[in-house]
């Protein structure tokens, strides 16, 4: 176990402001990129995951370097830190170091490159905060000067509090008083975030670099408008489809807006009340034009008819052999919960023009509603593998007692091996557990990432700004006394965990983050709607590719003392006192998320620093859709 000051954001500059001035400094919408030997596999599985947001949320792409003139070159450095634009020098670096491995903070770097400073640069910065210099860290104070409209643009956007290029409100603070104060004290504690791209960041990248589409995102619908999407009643039913905002069987409202906006609250309802058995309706996409590969369709499904009732997706692909089109099955959903809007994701696999079709079909049992469709998304990626539900997430945080252990479903990753999750400040661990292949599994596990994911309900997947953290099981990991293989199997070296229904299973050790999600920005967004929170959980080690780094180059380094914001010097003041509740999350290989969650600030002790464990270093790898992991988490670690 390391441990390390916790390391702040860093750009490479003489100046800053919000945006750089000159078309110069800009890239091509794609990008050469080429990751470095001393990265940390989980801060390269990070990284390309960061590029997965920016190919969904604009025009920017990135592809490996083929010997371009200009490329960002990605290394780990001492901290995070980034050039601000194209500076045309051929490699430019670009650092993920330690405890950098982050999802925001990788966007936030790459945002630096793409020719952003930060926000709180702006010219009209002191018109929305106030800067308290005498709390600032002597000779830091140039971190915290504006720049005028001949260095920098705002590009006509208003000020943003939620910028995922702001700093926070203890930047550069030499005690735990704030030195940004919010003129509007509700955006204290929104200040400094680092989930993911706020809309104003995306609105002014897709400005600065003029986009108009994005390269995986492909459609979404919450059915608000009348034309509903450009969506059709499709030949080959006899019932329809119909926009409505409530049904006396249920929904009684929308998930979008769950009732609360007067004159909005729509989504799409097939009845099953009425009819013969049989009865169908086709609801049909406006034509579609997908990246070829696999796309990922999400859609809220509430089932208020009867068991049997049928929803079908389907695919109709256009080609010249198949000009009127050739359908394909994907999915049947039938049964399930009842009565509550319910996450679904189907894996597409299109290759040509196309049309998504949701067919209803009544079942033969007497019905009181039917089926109902909101918050449609698809997108040309890979669907999580699992979601797990938390209802009542409110209540669960205020009524379950510290020290509490609460556990999930247990799931299987496509390779065999089993892993679980959970929330609380909200900490998550991984853990692996037994399970049903434990005998023709790899021990030590090799290599397999676990994504969690809290999805932020915004119906438009464009503008979701979820929390995710990644933890990636290191074969060559030694437990803290040298004598196992810290992810080896759970039967050699976990401990027998029985449950109330008599059943045992063995955990291993894990590990994870204890500052996945404070409360107040658990309370943010749309984490939670309804009362309830949804996590998208994911394992796969399938698309990782090892070798030797096929440029063959090596990073030149780069010396730390050009970090302008505390670099690895920066100190993060914790508050710690663990509050609510432990969760458990364990699968059938044996993989366990843990989660503790922690209150902040409590009381006057204070800690400076944070502990994480180091994966060793591992070649270059490309893996165009690879996710990564976190290791970081102030102590106590798990036992």
């Amino acid at each position: 176990v390391h441990c390390i000051n916790y390391t702040w954001l860093d750009i490479i500059s003489l100046t800053t402001g919000n945006s750089i001035i000159g078309d110069q400094y800009r890239w091509p919408t794609t990008i050469p990129y080429y990751l470095e030997d001393s990265l940390e596999m989980n801060a390269k599985g990070v990284i390309l995951k960061a590029f997965e947001q920016y190919r969904l949320k604009t025009c920017i792409d990135f592809t490996p370097w083929e010997g371009e003139k200009n490329y960002i070159s990605v290394f780990k450095g001492g901290g995070c830190f980034s050039s601000v634009g194209n500076r045309r020098v051929g490699k430019q670096q670009l650092s993920i170091g330690s405890n950098c491995d982050r999802l925001g903070t990788v966007e936030h770097e790459f945002l630096h490159a793409l020719g952003f400073w930060h926000e709180q640069s702006r010219a009209d910065r002191d018109d929305y905060v106030n800067i308290m210099w005498d709390r600032i860290e002597p000779g830091k104070e140039h971190n915290f000067k504006t720049y005028d409209d001949t260095v920098s643009s705002a590009l006509n956007v208003p000020y943003d509090y939620g910028s995922v290029m702001h700093y926070s409100k203890t930047a550069f603070n030499i005690a735990s008083d704030p030195t940004i104060v919010t003129k509007i004290p509700q955006f204290m504690d929104v200040i400094g975030q680092r989930m993911e791209f706020s809309d104003s960041d995306l609105l002014k990248l897709n400005r600065l670099y003029n986009c108009t589409t994005s390269s995986t995102f492909v459609d979404s619908c919450n059915f608000e408008e009348e034309n509903i999407c450009g969506m059709i009643q499709g030949p080959g039913g006899n019932t329809k489809w119909e926009q409505l905002s409530s049904v006396s069987g249920g929904p009684q409202s929308d998930f979008t807006n769950q009732g609360q906006c007067k004159g909005k609250g729509f989504f799409m309802h097939f009845s099953t009340v009425s009819g013969k058995a049989g009865d169908r309706a086709h609801l049909e996409s406006r034509f579609l034009y997908p990246k070829p590969g696999s796309q990922c369709l999400q859609f809220f499904l509430y089932n208020s008819g009867a068991a049997d009732d049928l929803l079908n997706i389907w695919v109709r692909e256009y080609d010249k052999v198949n000009p009127e089109g050739r359908m394909k099955l994907f999915k049947t959903i039938s049964g399930g919960v009842m009565g509550s809007w319910e996450l679904h994701h189907v894996n597409l696999d299109v290759r040509t023009k196309s049309r998504v079709i949701f067919e209803g079909v009544k079942g033969k049992l007497p019905s009181t509603g039917g089926l109902s469709l909101d918050d449609i998304n698809l997108s040309s990626a890979s669907c999580p593998q699992h979601i797990w539900r938390l209802r009542n997430i409110t209540g669960l945080l205020a009524t379950t007692p510290p020290g509490t252990k609460l556990y999930s479903p247990r799931f299987l990753s496509p390779a065999g091996y089993s892993f679980q999750d959970r929330p609380g400040y909200m900490a998550t661990y991984f853990h692996l557990t037994s399970g049903p292949n434990d005998h023709s599994l790899k021990w030590p596990c090799p290599w397999q990432q676990a994504t969690m994911l809290l999805l932020d309900q915004q119906s438009d997947i464009r503008r979701q700004m979820s929390m995710q953290r990644m933890v990636t099981t290191d074969p060559n990991k030694l437990s803290s006394d040298g004598k196992e293989y810290y992810w080896d199997n759970p039967r050699k070296v976990g401990s027998l965990v029985t449950e109330a229904d008599g059943s045992s299973y063995y955990r291993g050790p894990g590990t994870g983050t204890s500052v996945f999600l404070s409360h107040s920005r658990l309370k943010s967004r749309k984490f939670i709607k309804g009362d309830d929170a949804f996590f998208l959980l994911s394992v796969d080690g399938e698309r990782f590719t090892f070798g030797p780094n096929r440029q063959g180059h090596k990073s030149e380094g780069v010396n730390s003392s050009i970090c302008q914001e505390r670099g690895v010097h920066q100190t993060v003041h914790f508050r710690l006192h663990c509050a609510d509740c432990e969760i458990w999350w364990r699968r059938n290989y044996g993989v366990g998320l843990f989660f503790r969650s922690w209150a902040w600030p409590l009381s006057s002790s204070e800690r400076n620093f944070e502990c994480f464990r180091i994966p060793k270093h591992f070649g270059q790898f490309h893996a165009p859709n690879l996710v990564g992991t976190v290791w970081s988490g102030p102590l106590p670690l798990p036992t």
